[in-house]
């Protein structure tokens, strides 16, 4: 046979079994897929049929294992599992495979392993106490019985109250109902779900967690369920189904068993995501979900995708951006490794900023001004105010007020400011108060442009404006060229030819809950509107800036084009649970005026609860954390995060660990500032970040959230509950970046958002 004429495939759930064995046996695989696509009958391969099964054979890897491999037609062959050779040809009928009624996806179960998995973890039963013996007398008159023990009570099992038939219906393997049915206690649940197919654990979390059998139909099942009958003989259609999780190129079969996060990510996407990634839009399309749910690499796939539909060229027709630097440079090294240079060769990464100011700078070449972030451009308001004697205004309500509703609506007169809507934004402002502000904004403006300085969002704004009348001038084009009957009008082209066009064909946005208004209806008028325009993932219950937009109100239409992952690769069932618990009490909008729930988030990860510290002062947390990172000693030092409310205390951290020997660095807006060391940084860095062990410090009340914030509770309700909102998804965000451990610190009085972990 020659190589192209055989398949080999690699099962999902083979390739996290082969992850545990040596290295040895990885490279010895990597040798047999080779052999085997060049000749499956080769003497040295050993391939045969397992006893009593038509579909099943056994290959020889090395001398000590085998790989166990579904025939699903002549040439194309599935590996299913790497076992040493004792385990191969005995008790067969603990190996069943078979397809999915309803997703119609190959799985494939060791019985034996998964039945072993789940009896190692019992709870030793409690002995029942001994019946006493009842003394033989005669008794003159009836006396009352000795009171027997009553039998030891059985625990009921986990899923008596759903049928066999609903089970399945869900999406369980058949093969395992049994084995459910044995279930009593969450730990022998878990000890399933790691060797179940991971649809199966999916759905028995999710009706363990509470959910009803219609959520689980609704959240869990119908996503990623078969859109036409299956057959559930037809083994090599059910290889092709996105469900059936498989690699077959001899690159992707190295980057799956590499055992990097995103090796895999390159390889197996949850079949929700393929739909989501492959689906044809008719207009703007947005995915959100919780932290560590892949939507990020959704959004890199749907830009590999997009590109694969390309007619071949050299320019850049598709626009990947997020809302930072360090995110987009991210964003970058991942699409690199998704699809090499061929792929960043037709894709545009930019930050949103970024992209802002060039298509000001591109206009106004003559303008020098310094760009200033928010921290600065606080302080220049504050110094105003200070000079002015003004003590009837805050300088963080004028500079919300200046940015969200004046230049995120674009006002450009006092007559408009009167007229403008601030929805959402806290205390009722009278006209006479209206002309005060607007005063305060205009003087405001003449001091950044003495200083020769511009703030983001007036970036933002005034590329916006240049896009639109860009936009304008395209349209006047296509009109004139109808009403010439399809013909050009030379004299409107002329010299302009390059800019009237779009600048893009398709668009996707990464952390869309933190892009600004501005930003929305620039990015909205590089694109055409037509079929998968803009494409945006996100979670506001993420947003750590308040920039809340509503996307239809900017020409963003999203409705009817939503969808949400639920399922999180990174985060512990056990940690997951308290980050929510974090959120308690708040609500979020789905960046189109209507709420955001996690309902349906879960995780199939499990592992310690947090650790709670309470520390006498920030002296002595400092103090424990760092005994802590020492005990931490089994793993490198930069998958360990320390994370805090303010930069002060970053570097008294930093400081503190040093004394103890350990190196830290520090994280900046452009990412960490060295390769070796515990990083450490406040809420804001860790977006986008994820860690195997964290830290989150001084989660004291009056620090998370800010005593300035609770100032604000009796002056301006609204922005008082909009900063705490803030403060949470902060808070949020910095618990969900852990993947194994997560440790909270604090010292004085814990903060409030740590009640419902503090009652558990």
């Amino acid at each position: 046979m020659n190589n192209a004429s055989v398949t080999l495939r690699l099962l999902d759930k083979a390739d996290k079994e082969i992850l545990k064995l040596p290295r040895a046996v990885k490279g010895a695989l990597y040798d047999f897929q080779h052999k085997f696509k060049t000749n499956p009958q080769a003497t040295g391969l050993q391939l045969k049929q397992l006893k009593g099964d038509s579909r099943l054979w056994s290959a020889r890897v090395n001398d000590e294992y085998r790989a166990l491999l579904l025939r699903l037609a002549d040439t194309d062959w599935l590996i299913v599992s790497l076992k040493h050779r004792k385990e191969v040809y005995e008790n067969l009928d603990r190996l069943s495979y078979g397809i999915n009624q309803v997703t119609g996806a190959i799985e494939y179960v060791d019985l034996q392993v998964v039945e072993e998995s789940v009896l190692r973890r019992v709870s030793p039963a409690r002995p029942a106490a001994p019946e006493r013996p009842v003394p033989e007398q005669t008794r003159p008159q009836p006396q009352p019985q000795p009171q027997q023990q009553p039998e030891p009570t059985r625990p009921e099992p986990l899923f008596a109250r759903f049928t066999d038939e609903q089970l399945t219906d869900l999406g369980v393997a058949e093969p395992l109902i049994p084995v459910v049915r044995t279930l009593t206690t969450e730990e022998q649940l878990l000890g399933l779900v790691e060797f179940a197919p991971q649809l199966t654990g999916e759905i028995l979390l999710s009706l363990f967690d509470g959910k009803s059998y219609d959520e689980v139909l609704e959240q869990v099942t119908a996503p990623v369920a078969a859109p036409e009958p299956v057959d559930t003989e037809d083994f090599q259609a059910a290889a092709e189904r996105p469900a059936t999780m498989v690699t077959t190129t001899d690159e992707a079969l190295r980057e799956a068993l590499e055992g990097e996060d995103f090796g895999r990510w390159k390889v197996f996407l949850h079949p929700t995501q393929s739909k989501l990634v492959e689906r044809d839009y008719s207009g703007p399309a947005r995915v959100g979900g919780g932290p560590g749910t892949g939507k990020t690499i959704v959004a890199l796939h749907r830009v590999k995708h997009l590109v694969e539909q390309l007619p071949p060229g050299r320019n850049k027709p598709v626009l990947l951006t997020t809302y930072n630097k360090n995110l987009a440079a991210d964003l970058r090294t991942r699409l690199l490794e998704l699809g090499g240079e061929e792929l960043l060769s037709r894709v545009e990464i930019s930050h949103v900023d970024q992209l802002a100011l060039r298509v000001v700078r591109e206009a106004e070449p003559g303008n020098a001004k310094q760009t200033t972030d928010d921290n600065q451009v606080l302080r220049e308001w504050r110094a105003m105010l200070d000079e002015l004697g003004e003590t009837n205004w805050d300088a963080d309500f004028l500079h919300d007020e200046w940015t969200q509703v004046i230049l995120g609506q674009a006002v450009a007169s006092r007559t408009e400011y009167f007229r403008a809507r601030r929805a959402g934004r806290g205390r009722n402002i009278a006209r006479a108060e209206r002309a005060e502000i607007w005063q305060l904004a205009e003087k405001f403006t003449q001091r950044l442009d003495r200083l020769g300085r511009q703030t983001w969002a007036q970036v933002a704004e005034r590329a916006a404006r240049l896009e639109m009348e860009r936009e304008g001038r395209i349209h006047a084009v296509e009109r004139q060229r109808e009403e010439a009957g399809g013909l050009d009008n030379i004299h409107l082209q002329d010299g302009s030819a390059g800019r009237l066009r779009y600048r893009y064909r398709h668009i996707v946005v990464d952390e869309a809950q933190d892009l600004r208004p501005g930003h929305w209806k620039m990015l909205r008028a590089m694109v055409d509107h037509d079929r998968n325009d803009i494409f945006l993932v996100g979670d506001t219950h993420q947003r750590i800036y308040n920039n809340q937009v509503t996307l239809g109100s900017l020409g963003v239409n999203i409705r009817g084009r939503s969808a949400k992952l639920t399922l999180s690769y990174r985060t512990t069932r056990q940690i997951l649970g308290s980050a929510l618990g974090v959120l308690e009490g708040e609500s979020f909008d789905d960046l189109d005026g209507n709420q955001e729930t996690l309902a349906g988030y879960r995780s199939v990860l499990t592992g310690a609860p947090p650790a709670l510290h309470p520390s006498q002062d920030w002296e002595s947390e400092r103090e424990e954390i760092a005994e802590l990172v020492s005990d931490w000693n089994d793993i490198p030092l930069e998958q360990i995060a320390i994370c805090v409310p303010t930069n002060a205390m970053a570097q008294e951290v930093a400081f503190t660990l040093a004394q103890s020997g350990i190196r830290a660095v520090e994280i900046g807006p452009d990412g960490p500032r060295g390769d070796e060391g515990v990083h450490i940084g406040t809420m804001f860095r860790f977006k986008g970040l994820e860690y195997q062990r964290m830290i989150i410090a001084g989660v004291s009340e009056g620090l998370v959230p800010r005593n300035t914030v609770l100032g604000l509770q009796h002056s301006d309700a609204l922005r008082y509950r909009r900063e705490l909102q803030r403060a949470r998804s902060l808070l949020f965000v910095a618990a969900t970046r852990s993947r194994d451990a997560l440790a909270v610190f604090w010292h004085g009085k814990p903060s409030r958002f740590l009640a419902p972990l503090l009652t558990e």
